[in-house]
């Protein structure tokens, strides 16, 4: 028997996406339910990074005082190359927060997660577990949702919010993933295990090489320390079904640094997370359904603006329902459609550049021979004040295409002048 009274909005989906969706629409007085197929309500993983166009909306959502307690708020993100150590370029962090209004922080995952959960639960949002939802249809009025146990649930709006592989997407779409032929290593150790190995305690350090990238950052209030290393798989790109083993971890770090080497032996063994995307899509609404975060524009990781986007969709959303019922006469039906057309007409084309620059991106991190030594010719000319190459993501979301920034404009390495090494 399904719990009364009927939402006026289902999710599809528990993770950070969903929550702070399922939040930023009971604010507006809807009535939330949350699905999640898992038995409890967790994220899995270590370290987010949310840059100041997230701290912004947890600002906004009273949320923020709470994130920096259980997080930290670095001094700087310096890049440095892989093999040699050398800076390449750094954000002075406490200057870019004065330039955007608000502070770029590191966080666990589930320390995020948890803060938009009890935020829900405060909200009143029904959190259920246990649902595992295998279709999607639209009826008159609204959407509704196939369980495995053969219950329907049905609202005015679905959030499809169900991740990388959604079932949604697979439905509505009907693309498939794209693997990256990467694999990512996490750990999140107690800090004292790290002290000695030339870490930098107030940054976030990311060290680039050929074909692989190594990040690091303090977590927790400074106590704990997380670790990211990614590599480009010979298995995979060789077609193997058992790729990103952890032989292929050691073989791909083994040229690196002495603080990189010195952090690949506490990497986590027993799991890895193969790099997958999709590629950009230009509907996301259908009918009333709408996919959001991952289901709509599941990013790699090199812009560190995944769960960010996801979050964004649903503020946006929540955004111009609130608009629109802002306008309308007392008594009146929400303009659901008004409100789906408007956060597909802004949020596609803002997801599309995130996801085409974080493909780009991790080419050029991963560059090896004369093109990586032109890439850090590019990287040491930037001056560490130059925000032209962040502005367009930095800034506040934009609820209309009008608003979104503008992009910026790549440096091509050709035009690197660059001592080619002798032998």
């Amino acid at each position: 028997m399904n719990p009364e009274p009927t939402p006026d909005v289902l999710v599809v989906g528990g993770g950070i996406g969903g929550l702070s969706t399922a939040y930023a629409l009971s604010r507006h007085g809807l009535r939330v339910r949350v699905l999640e197929q898992a038995p409890k309500y967790g994220e899995v993983g270590a370290g987010l990074q949310i840059a100041p166009n997230c701290t912004r909306i947890l600002a906004e959502y009273g949320l923020l005082d709470e994130a920096k307690s259980l997080g930290v708020v670095p001094e700087n993100m310096v890049m440095r190359d892989a093999l040699d150590s050398r800076e390449l370029t750094r954000l002075d962090l406490g200057d870019l927060e004065r330039r955007y209004g608000f502070p770029y922080m590191v966080i666990h995952r589930s320390d995020l997660h948890g803060i938009f959960l009890r935020a829900c639960e405060r909200a009143g949002v029904e959190l259920l577990n246990d649902q595992v939802v295998v279709g999607y249809e639209n009826v008159e009025g609204g959407a509704r949702v196939l369980l495995e146990d053969g219950r329907v649930e049905s609202a005015p709006l679905v959030v499809a919010a169900d991740g990388l592989h959604s079932v949604a997407r697979r439905q509505l779409i009907g693309d498939d993933v794209v693997s990256s032929s990467y694999v990512a290593y996490r750990a999140a150790v107690p800090i004292q295990q790290v002290k000695d190995n030339g870490i930098a305690e107030r940054d976030v350090t990311v060290y680039i090489g050929p074909h692989c990238h190594f990040v690091q950052y303090a977590l927790r209030g400074g106590d704990m320390f997380n670790q990211v290393a990614v590599f480009e798989s010979p298995k995979a790109l060789a077609g193997r079904e058992d790729w990103g083993t952890p032989d292929e971890l050691d073989a791909a770090f083994e040229d690196t640094c002495d603080t990189v080497r010195k952090g690949i032996p506490l990497m986590w063994r027993d799991r890895w997370w193969r790099m997958f995307d999709r590629d950009p899509i230009e509907t996301w609404v259908h009918g009333r359904i709408a996919l959001l975060g991952d289901a709509a524009h599941p990013p790699l990781q090199y812009m560190a603006q995944g769960a960010i986007m996801a979050i964004e969709d649903g503020w946006v959303l929540a955004g111009h329902y609130a608009r629109l019922a802002a306008a309308a006469p007392a008594g009146a039906e929400p303009d659901w459609d008004g409100a789906l057309a408007a956060y597909e007409a802004v949020r596609v084309e803002h997801c599309r550049r995130v996801q085409t620059t974080a493909r780009a991106w991790g080419e050029l991190w991963h560059l090896d021979g004369s093109a990586r030594l032109r890439r850090n010719a590019v990287m040491r000319a930037r001056d560490t004040y130059d925000y032209s190459f962040t502005d367009w993501v930095y800034s506040p979301t934009a609820l209309t295409p009008d608003e979104e920034p503008a992009m910026f404009t790549p440096i091509p390495l050709s035009s690197a002048a660059v001592q080619e090494p002798v032998g």
